[in-house]
C-alpha cells in the first residue's frame, strides 16, 4: 500500500483532513483484506470523535461506492428516481410511493434494505408475501426495471462491499451514530442504484435515530450535499416520528395496509377519522416529489394531484400486482396473524405521547423485528395503533392490539408497551406529519 494505515489512522486521530487516496487506500484495502479489523475499527472511532469535511465524506463515499459494481441504467429510458427513508416504526411508504411514481411513467429502481433494531425493512415487509423473491441478479434488475418501471432487491454482494463490511464493524464498535459514516453507507448504496434522482424522507423523533428536527435537518443537508456532488437532483423532507405511522407495524400487516390504501379504502378509528391518512399523505407527498424530480410536473402540487389520480384510479394497485407477480410473490396468500391480544387504558384522558423507540423494541420482542441480523422474523407478528396523539381515550379503551402466532411472546410485549404511551388531562396539539421540505 502506498500509505501505512497506522499513519491514516494517527492523522485522523489528531484532527488532520485525509486526501481522497488515503481514504481510498483505507477503504478499498479493508474491503480487500488487506487491513485488518482492528484498524478499521480504529479509524472508525477516530472519525466518530473527529468527524469529517464535507470533501472527506464525498470522498469516503466514492471509495465505498467503487468498492464494488454500480448499476448501468443508460438502457433505460426516462428519469430515474428512487427514496431513501432513514426509518422508523411503522414506516412503510415504499409499497406505495413505488407503484404510484412507476405508474406514472417514470422508472423507480430500489434497492432496499432489511430492518435492524427497532426501525423495519422494506425487504422483509415485501418478503412476507408468500413467494415474493427479493434476490435478483442485477442484470435482472435492470432488465425488470426496463421492461415494468419497477423493481426491489436487496444489496447484492457486488454492491458497495466495503459498506457492507463497515456497517456490521460499526454496529459492534458503537460508531453507528457517526454524521459522516452515515451519509457514506447512505449514499454509496444509492449512487451504486444508476439513479438520477432522490428523494429523501429524513425521520426525527422518538422513534428515529436523529432525535430532533435540527440534527434530521443536519442529516439532511449532509445527504443531499453528497447527492449533489455527484451530479443527482436531490429533495429531503424532515419527517415526524413522534408516533407509529399509520395503523400498523409489523410485516405482513403493513403489506395489509399499503394494499387496502391502494384499493382506497379507509378505517375509521375510535377517533372518528381513518388511521391510513398519514401513511397515505406522506406515500403522496413523496411520490409527488419524485415526479416534480422527474419532471412529470410544473409544481409540486401539480404533481401531487398527478400521484392522487394514478391512486385513486387505481393504477398504482395494479403496478403493485405486476411487482409481486415478477417477484413470484403471491399477495392473495398474504398470512394472517393466529393470536390478537389487546392493550387497554388504564385511565381516561388524551394521548400526549408515545415513545415510539420502545414500540419497535416491543415489535422486536414479538419477532416484528430483529435485534441482529441473524434474528428470524415473524411475517405475521406486529402492533396494531387505534389512537394518535391528540386522541382523547377512555379506561378501558384499546390503544395498541398485538397480533403474531406466539400468545407467549405477545403477552411478554406488554409491559414494554404500556410504559411507551403517555396520557394527561390536558389535550395537546396535533403534530405535523412534515415540517419542512429541503429543496
Amino acid at each position: 500500500m502506498a500509505f501505512l494505515p497506522a499513519e491514516i489512522i494517527k492523522a485522523k486521530r489528531n484532527g488532520q483532513a485525509l486526501s481522497d487516496d488515503e481514504i481510498s487506500e483505507f477503504i478499498l484495502g479493508y474491503a480487500r483484506g488487506q487491513i485488518p479489523d482492528y484498524q478499521m475499527s480504529a479509524l472508525l472511532m477516530a472519525t466518530f470523535f473527529k468527524g469529517m469535511t464535507t470533501q472527506e465524506t464525498l470522498s469516503l463515499t466514492k471509495a465505498m461506492l467503487h468498492s464494488g459494481e454500480v448499476v448501468d441504467l443508460s438502457s433505460v429510458s426516462g428519469f430515474k428516481v428512487d427514496k431513501h427513508s432513514t426509518g422508523g416504526v411503522g414506516d412503510k411508504t415504499s409499497l406505495i410511493l413505488g407503484p404510484i411514481v412507476a405508474a406514472a411513467g417514470v422508472p423507480v429502481p430500489m434497492i432496499s434494505g432489511r430492518g435492524l433494531g427497532h426501525t423495519g425493512g422494506t425487504l422483509d415487509k415485501l418478503e412476507a408475501i408468500p413467494g415474493f423473491n427479493t434476490q435478483k441478479s442485477l442484470p435482472e434488475f435492470v432488465e425488470l426495471v426496463g421492461k415494468h418501471l419497477i423493481c426491489f432487491i436487496g444489496q447484492t454482494k457486488e454492491i458497495c462491499p466495503a459498506d457492507k463490511k463497515i456497517y456490521a464493524l460499526r454496529d459492534v464498535t458503537a460508531t453507528v451514530e457517526s454524521l459522516p459514516l452515515i451519509c457514506a453507507s447512505i449514499m454509496s448504496k444509492k449512487l451504486a442504484e444508476g439513479i438520477d434522482g432522490l428523494v429523501l424522507d429524513v425521520k426525527y423523533g422518538t422513534g428515529a435515530f436523529m432525535k430532533t428536527p435540527v440534527l434530521a435537518e443536519e442529516l439532511a443537508v449532509n445527504l443531499m450535499s453528497i447527492a449533489r456532488g455527484y451530479g443527482k437532483k436531490v429533495t429531503a423532507l424532515l419527517t415526524n416520528m413522534d408516533q407509529p405511522l399509520g395503523r400498523y407495524s409489523g410485516n405482513s400487516l403493513e403489506v395489509e395496509e399499503c394494499v387496502a390504501i391502494m384499493k382506497n379504502e379507509k378505517f375509521i378509528g375510535a377517533a372518528g377519522y381513518d388511521l391510513y391518512e398519514d401513511t397515505r399523505e406522506l406515500s403522496l407527498r413523496l411520490s409527488a416529489h419524485m415526479l416534480l424530480l422527474a419532471g412529470k410536473g410544473p409544481n409540486e402540487e401539480a404533481c401531487y394531484q398527478l400521484a392522487v389520480e394514478v391512486l385513486r384510479s387505481g393504477k398504482a394497485l395494479a403496478k403493485f400486482e405486476e411487482l409481486c407477480q415478477i417477484h413470484g410473490g403471491n399477495l392473495s396468500a398474504l398470512p394472517q396473524p393466529k393470536h390478537h391480544l389487546p392493550l387497554v387504558s388504564d385511565k381516561s384522558g388524551f394521548i400526549q405521547g408515545f415513545h415510539t423507540e420502545s414500540i419497535g423494541v416491543a415489535g422486536i420482542i414479538i419477532r416484528a423485528g430483529r435485534a441482529q441480523t441473524t434474528d428470524i422474523i415473524a411475517p405475521t407478528a406486529g402492533v396494531e395503533f387505534h389512537v394518535k396523539v391528540g386522541d382523547e381515550v377512555k379506561a378501558g379503551e384499546p390503544i395498541f392490539t398485538l397480533h403474531g402466532d406466539d400468545k407467549d411472546l405477545l403477552q411478554s410485549a406488554v409491559p414494554l408497551l404500556k410504559s411507551a404511551v403517555n396520557i394527561s388531562l390536558q389535550k395537546p396539539a396535533k403534530p405535523s406529519l412534515i415540517i419542512k421540505t429541503l429543496l
